[in-house]
C-alpha cells in the first residue's frame, strides 16, 4: 500500500492499486454515475449497456458493478448480460438467481440450526456433568 493524494479533494489516502481517488470521492463518483445511468434509463428503458455507456459517459464496468450491487436491473432477464454466480442462469441484477438465493438461505438456516442444536446439547451435557459431580 502506498500513500497517494486524491486528485479530486487533495486528501492523502492509502492506495492499493494506484487509485487516483480517495474512498469518499470514489463513492461520490459512483453515486453520480448511478444517477446519470438511472436518469438515462428512465427516459430510455431497455437501452443496451453500450448505448447507455456512450450516452452517459459512464464506463460499462461501472454499469455492470451497479447491476451486481442491485442498484440497477435489466428489463428482460432473457437478454441479461449478467449471470448467476452459482448456476450461470441469466439474472436481472445482483449476484444470484432467485433459486440460488433460496438455496443459500436454506443452507444458512440449516447451518444456524445445527449450531443452535450443538450449543443446546453442550449446555445440557454441562448440566448433567455438574449434577453427577455433586
Amino acid at each position: 500500500m502506498e500513500l497517494s493524494t486524491c486528485v479530486e479533494c487533495g486528501r492523502s489516502f492509502g492506495s492499493k492499486n494506484g487509485e487516483k481517488l480517495c474512498k469518499r470521492c470514489s463513492e461520490k463518483k459512483v453515486d453520480d454515475d448511478f444517477k446519470k445511468v438511472r436518469d438515462y434509463l428512465y427516459d430510455h428503458p431497455g437501452a443496451d449497456i453500450k448505448v447507455v455507456s456512450e450516452e452517459t459517459g459512464v464506463e460499462e464496468a461501472i454499469i455492470l458493478k451497479l447491476l451486481r450491487q442491485d442498484r440497477l436491473e435489466v428489463v428482460d432477464e432473457a437478454t441479461s448480460i449478467i449471470k448467476c454466480r452459482s448456476c450461470g442462469k441469466p439474472i436481472k441484477s445482483g449476484k444470484l438467481c432467485e433459486n440460488c438465493k433460496k438455496l443459500e438461505l436454506a443452507k444458512s438456516l440449516q447451518s444456524m440450526g445445527e449450531d443452535i442444536q450443538k450449543s443446546i446439547q453442550e449446555s445440557q451435557n454441562k448440566k448433567v456433568a455438574y449434577f453427577r459431580d455433586k
